[in-house]
């Protein structure tokens, strides 16, 4: 949980005000706390010609690594991360995550610990190498897409999932087109998009410049070794690094604070282009 002094509203009111905001609204009319502070922006309408507004998130240890050497990763944030994902989850139309994230951990992307409307749920699977067995395409929760390329091989449906295909992103970029990925959506009525991991799913959001924020948290671990965060292209010198503002939260964790950087990106990229 984000400390907060509620003045005087409980967190549970509080928290109704921003489910109410998920469909459209004005966030000026929260009422002032730390929780409303951190989740207003996602709630602000879309600025963007797509008509989405996109968050991505990733939780991190200090030394940058999303999981260990093999894969191992759930959950490096503790009980604040945790909340904090599935309050991004509720307040959000999908979530979207990548092929590997199904894979190494079979998630059920649903609001079990907070109050609120678990998202459609995004699967990207470009060359259609998930099978069905995975709990997002079998367990009779909220509706899932699985999104792949134009010329994947494979049935539609994917056991109770909808098949969504789409180009694949210009050459040398990987991937599905992301633009196009967003657009698909909106034209379902999805537009707003929690992009929540891995980290080569996120990375591609931002390459494409279609990410509005980045919710980062740090969690007081040093690893060593493992997958890094983010993969974006190389840059020569620092002044080609992608410079842009924050705001940091605690968050509740037990054995010590994680830290969550609420990061400003506006669809700006690497190379100080925007989408």
């Amino acid at each position: 949980m984000v400390r907060a002094v509620m003045e005087g509203l409980g967190i549970e009111a509080v928290w109704d005000a921003l489910r109410g905001l998920r469909n459209g609204g004005d966030p000026a009319s929260l009422p002032p706390c730390a929780l409303t502070d951190l989740f207003a922006p996602v709630l602000a309408p879309p600025t963007a010609p797509d008509g989405c507004r996109v968050i991505g998130r990733l939780a991190q240890t200090l030394d940058g690594r999303i999981a260990t050497a093999s894969g191992s990763s759930q959950w490096i944030g503790g009980r604040g991360d945790i909340l904090h994902t599935h309050r991004l989850r509720a307040l959000c139309h999908a979530v979207i995550i990548g092929a590997g994230t199904v894979r190494q951990d079979d998630p059920r992307l649903t609001t079990r610990e907070v109050p609120g409307e678990s998202p459609v749920r995004v699967v990207l699977d470009t060359e259609r190498r998930l099978s069905p067995e995975y709990r997002v395409f079998r367990d009779g929760g909220p509706p899932t897409l699985l999104a792949c390329a134009t010329d994947a091989p494979g049935p539609d449906p994917v056991g109770a999932a909808e098949v969504l295909r789409l180009p694949r992103a210009p050459a040398g970029g990987g991937g599905l087109d992301i633009p196009a990925l967003l657009r698909a959506l909106a034209a379902r009525g999805l537009t707003r998009l929690f992009v929540e991991g891995g980290g080569v799913t996120v990375s591609r959001f931002l390459i494409a410049g279609c990410l509005d924020r980045l919710h980062v948290t740090v969690a007081p671990v040093l690893l060593g070794s493992g997958i890094p965060a983010f993969t974006l292209p190389e840059v020569g010198r620092i002044a080609d690094g992608l410079r842009f503002a924050w705001r940091i939260f605690p968050l509740e964790s037990e054995g010590g604070g994680d830290v969550l950087f609420d990061i400003a990106l506006d669809r700006a990229r690497p190379g100080g282009r925007t989408g």
